[in-house]
């Protein structure tokens, strides 16, 4: 299970620093995914961004299935567990910049701001994850911590639920979110039913067995 962890102080490199970094980077890859270092001082890369969405997203059903083209109807489904995006950014893109984008490729419609980008780190057999501020540099995590995802990993979650702007859902998207509250929570109750059915059962049988007359 994933520990929360403090966010810790960002560490500046100087223009030969990140040079030697990016080659050390580059010399580690095992996947072509490589850093590319500009004449400006700025680099581009690429990351990977596991979704891990508990809720349902709003897509917009005319772009992402390519057809409707006159449509703008929205539809709210479940993301599969495990969905992992790669992103090209540059150095200077934010958190706020890398979320905004993932959204953008996914056609999703969704405020933004129900978002958040954490950093989830493995040290000494245990994963610690920390939510990013929004103006926190993902390439440069990358850089820092290299190319190898169990080091260092980007997932895509919402707010927490003390956290979540309900003011930036539309009253279709809550509406949506009540249907769905209510099917699962039938859902959990016929399972309930179910199971103490299967419980009463067994009860009332071994009940026969102990008052079977001799």
């Amino acid at each position: 299970q994933d520990v929360q962890k403090e966010a810790e102080p960002q560490v500046y490199l100087s223009k030969e620093e990140v040079k030697e970094k990016i080659q050390s980077y580059n010399s580690s890859v095992t996947d072509k995914l490589k850093m590319t270092l500009n004449a400006n001082g700025i680099y581009t890369g690429f990351i990977k961004v596991q979704m891990e969405l508990c809720r349902p997203i709003t897509v917009q059903s005319s772009q992402s299935q390519g057809r409707c083209a006159h449509s703008n109807t929205e539809t709210a489904f479940y993301l599969p567990d495990g969905c992992v995006n790669t992103l090209h950014i540059s150095s200077t893109n934010t958190v706020r910049e890398v979320i905004e984008a993932l959204l953008k490729k996914f056609f999703v419609a969704d405020n933004p701001a129900k978002f958040a980008l954490y950093k989830r780190c493995h040290k000494e057999d245990q994963v610690y994850t920390c939510k990013l501020s929004d103006r926190e540099h993902p390439l440069y995590l990358r850089l820092v911590a290299g190319p190898r995802t169990e080091m260092l990993s980007f997932v895509l979650r919402e707010h927490e639920t003390g956290e979540v702007m309900w003011e930036a859902f539309s009253i279709p998207e809550l509406q949506n979110f009540l249907r769905i509250l209510d099917k699962e929570e039938n859902n959990q109750l016929q399972i309930l039913k179910k199971r103490y059915a299967v419980y009463r059962d067994k009860l009332e049988e071994a009940l026969g067995g102990v008052w079977k007359p001799g």
